[in-house]
């Protein structure tokens, strides 16, 4: 079985880990701070606040912005639940936004479109789904023309860059993942980022029961910490980040160059002035459900990222979003597959998949 996701951990992470547990200092300590600092400027930021997981992250980054309740935030649909619900924690609101039918990320003309119906939106969260940026000169020039606040959801785009600059440095605050699966792991954890210092004390507060020293909580905060343990973990893995990065986009070229002249499916896109860094090799099919028997038959590893828009999840039509239609979104969950992309691939996986989809039809 060639799997749609396999994180290496090797050697050197084990004995980093050892000497964390050796020196008895398990949660929070200099393993965190060096791992924040690190990861801050790699990614062209001031300051990082690390947390328990991509979830906390962006939590604490929308809550540090201290948006109040009914306040509207214009998002996505097609992406992991937790980029809407994020909204939801600080009781604003989610406003749906459709998405591009090439890049799956967050239409511009559609967040102008919104502008008009909610004029008093406060903030927009955006996504750079699947290691692809968004189109961020649009996106910059609508938050600066209606004074919009920007989260940055970077859950699945370490490294990537628009412009040359890197993803999580455009907004107020990103928010970024080290769950397993993605691009670089420290086994769960997240991270804020910022170049505010007000937006980061107050992320830091709220990582830790809101207390700047032991026993004194000077706001409502959470336990959100990231351990000593995951941060030694995400100091070595950091170091093979681009190395990581570099393999996914070698990967891809491969499986584009093998597949793109198929006509029963689309490669994923690339535009010129963008890093993608493919933590997803994503396809479209209109022949999804027979691709999807086909791949599990020959045991080929797949992944269906998304497979309903977020307003059609029960918790969000409770909450009144049955309304709700983004027809470009409505159509990728449709149509959409991933394939292995990782950087544990051999040639020979690669090549196999190549044969098997050429196969397929």
């Amino acid at each position: 079985m060639i799997p749609i996701a396999n994180p290496i951990i090797d050697q050197e992470e084990k004995e980093l880990v050892n000497e964390v547990m050796d020196s008895g200092m398990l949660i929070m300590g200099e393993y965190v701070k060096k791992f924040e600092k690190k990861f801050a400027k790699y990614s062209e930021t001031n300051y990082g606040i690390a947390t328990s997981s991509g979830t906390t992250a962006l939590d604490v980054a929308v809550k540090s912005l201290e948006l109040e309740e009914g306040d509207k935030v214009i998002t996505t649909p097609f992406t992991f639940i937790a980029s809407s619900n994020s909204i939801l924690y600080s009781k604003a609101d989610p406003i749906f936004a459709d998405v591009k039918e090439d890049t799956y990320n967050i239409d511009p003309d559609s967040i102008r479109e919104l502008l008009k119906e909610h004029p008093n939106t406060k903030a927009i969260l955006i996504v750079h789904l699947f290691g692809l940026p968004c189109d961020m000169d649009e996106i910059m020039e609508i938050a600066n023309e209606h004074n919009l606040l920007l989260i940055e959801d970077s859950a699945q785009a370490h490294g990537a860059t628009y412009d040359g600059r890197k993803v999580g440095s455009f907004g107020e605050v990103s928010a970024f993942s080290f769950y397993p699966t993605k691009n670089m792991t420290t086994s769960e954890g997240g991270i804020v980022l910022t170049d505010d210092q007000e937006i980061m004390e107050r992320a830091r507060l709220l990582v830790n029961h809101g207390s700047p020293k032991k026993y004194h909580h000077d706001i409502l905060g959470y336990n959100y910490r990231m351990t000593n343990i995951s941060a030694a973990i995400g100091l070595v893995q950091f170091k093979k980040l681009d190395k990581f990065n570099e393999q996914r986009q070698k990967n891809a070229e491969k499986l584009t160059d093998g597949l793109n002249d198929l006509d029963w499916l689309e490669t994923p896109v690339v535009p010129d002035n963008r890093e993608h860094v493919f933590h997803q090799y994503t396809i479209k099919t209109d022949y999804r459900n027979e691709l999807l028997k086909y791949l599990k038959e020959n045991e080929i590893g797949f992944g269906i990222h998304y497979p309903m828009p977020a307003y059609e999840q029960s918790l969000y039509k409770k909450l009144g979003y049955k309304d709700t239609r983004c027809p470009v979104t409505e159509k990728l969950c449709d149509q959409v597959v991933s394939i292995p992309v990782h950087p544990a691939l051999s040639d020979e996986d690669l090549d196999y998949i190549i044969e098997k989809l050429r196969n397929f039809r």
